[in-house]
């Protein structure tokens, strides 16, 4: 801890840790990633369609495929339209139930909702934030389709247990892996457990693109053909012969461009150096962390290998802020942190279900997921775009802020009761 640590919170006027809210430094573009985007330009091959000759697209598709393992890959127009793919391919549609977390991004319940299914949401684990087995189990009933477990933040589902009830009741398992490149389960890479599984290129993802993009991978050569179609048109495309501009199924122009596949696939050369990076940043950071009074921080449990896309921290508002109640609290806390320069933020501001747009095609009641309500009303965050594999320093910086802020939680108490006067 430096000297700034244990001074005045910057909150009620004391010098903050860091001068003003760290930039942000997530993807970081090189000379050979603006080589391959302009190799592209030169080209003039924009498009994944042409026949008799290979494209950037189909580079990428055979570079993640080799880097999991797997014997197919798909590349898409993004993450979100990977998993819309992906159920449809799977046959999920209409009259169909799928099951998926109370917490995650809202584009993983939108997918099944734009296939025509209706979402169902499981609670999470308190400590991995990923779909709870148990909260599955009792959701499943003779309209359960499928289920998509979420990587949450980098961090596998318990993918064994989910795989085992999913087989019991004859369900579909997509895993939706859009935070959770480089992550595994037991040793098996994110992606290569068997199912078909999803992953997003958004340019704050651990493997980014330069905009957005998504990649499919399955196992399933029948599941990878159907994709194929969907995402152009529902036509069959082969590379000897020309377009026929015949459609066989609904399809969409949900296609990669090659400019953005291009670009992943030079990030792709770093991404294991970057991954290491990150992981060692990540684990010197929180190893300050972990003795911190009345906080939970981020954990890999036995077994899992960690991608740390997003950090969660769920601090014991009741006992910092003993008779505060939990929105005051936490906002207090966050804007103590803030003001030292460290860009806490909330992330998810709600359940899943209780977006506003989801809120007509919710079957559960409010209240039906107490553990994620627990968690958002409580947690705050640390963004993808500030654990880049270049942020070691930074990310030292950002445990002296909480420390600085862990030592003054008395102050903050006697703010947080003054405030209720």
């Amino acid at each position: 801890m430096n000297d700034l640590s244990v001074g005045e919170l910057a909150l009620t006027g004391g010098e903050p840790v860091l001068g003003e809210l760290a930039p942000v430094g997530w993807p970081l573009t090189t000379d050979a990633d603006r080589a391959a985007v302009l190799s592209v330009l030169d080209s003039n091959v924009f498009v994944s369609d042409r026949p008799n000759e290979p494209t950037a697209v189909e580079r990428l598709e055979r570079s993640w495929a080799e880097y999991l393992g797997v014997r197919r890959c798909v590349g898409v127009s993004n993450g979100t339209t990977a998993i819309e793919l992906a159920l449809l391919a799977h046959g999920v549609g209409p009259g169909d139930e799928v099951v998926v977390p109370a917490l995650t991004f809202v584009a993983t319940a939108m997918a099944v909702v734009h296939v025509g299914a209706t979402p169902v949401y499981a609670d999470v684990d308190p400590v991995t934030f990923t779909m709870s087995a148990d909260s599955l189990t009792a959701l499943i009933t003779e309209r359960t389709k499928a289920v998509v477990p979420v990587h949450l933040h980098g961090l596998s589902a318990d993918m064994d247990v989910i795989d085992g009830i999913a087989r019991r009741h004859g369900l579909v398992v997509i895993e939706d892996a859009a935070q959770a490149q480089g992550a595994r389960y037991r040793g098996t890479p994110v992606g290569a457990s068997g199912n078909t599984a999803t992953f997003s290129l958004q340019m704050t993802k651990n493997l980014p693109t330069c905009g957005e993009g998504g990649l499919v991978v399955t196992d399933d050569d029948g599941v990878a053909d159907r994709i194929v179609q969907l995402r152009q048109f529902g036509e069959t495309i082969r590379p000897d012969r020309p377009r026929r501009y015949v459609s066989h199924r609904l399809g969409f122009n949900a296609k990669l461009n090659n400019v953005q596949a291009a670009y992943t696939s030079s990030q792709l050369e770093r991404f294991p150096e970057y991954h290491e990076a990150r992981r060692a940043n990540v684990a010197a950071f929180l190893d300050r962390l972990r003795d911190l009074d009345n906080l939970l921080c981020p954990s890999e449990p036995d077994g899992y290998e960690h991608a740390w896309h997003i950090l969660r921290f769920v601090p014991d508002l009741d006992r910092i802020f003993p008779g505060t109640d939990t929105a005051s609290a936490r906002n207090l806390l966050i804007r103590a942190l803030r003001a030292e320069g460290l860009p806490a933020t909330r992330y998810q501001m709600m359940p899943l279900p209780e977006q506003p747009a989801l809120r007509s095609v919710c079957r559960q009641e409010r209240g039906s997921w107490p553990v994620t309500q627990d968690v958002v009303d409580r947690s705050f965050t640390l963004q993808q775009r500030h654990l880049a594999p270049d942020s070691g320093p930074l990310l030292q910086s950002f445990a002296d802020v909480i420390e600085k802020v862990w030592s003054q939680r008395k102050v903050l108490a006697e703010l947080a009761e003054g405030a209720d006067r």
